[in-house]
């Protein structure tokens, strides 16, 4: 760390906390192993929820788009040239 480059109190101070907070950091996610399991349980049904919202999406985009009436001829009469 930085007690290795540097040759100073201060340097082998930090390098010791940062050890310190990779222990305490271990230590932690070891004892949450639990929530890690947990964790993953989510992330496996978030996954499988995505697919659902994304068909969700599609069938909302498709009732969203308007419908074309069909065309009905025209009513009344209309006018022809006489023939030449």
């Amino acid at each position: 760390m930085a007690a290795m480059v540097l040759n100073s109190p201060r340097a082998v101070e930090m390098s010791v906390h940062v050890v310190r907070a990779f222990v305490r950091l271990r230590a932690m996610l070891a004892t949450n192993k639990d929530l890690a399991v947990r964790f993953a349980e989510l992330e496996r049904k978030v996954a499988s929820h995505d697919t659902h919202i994304q068909s969700l999406f599609e069938a909302i985009r498709e009732l969203m788009t308007p419908i074309e009436p069909p065309s009905k001829p025209r009513i009344g009469f209309r006018a022809t040239s006489p023939p030449a």
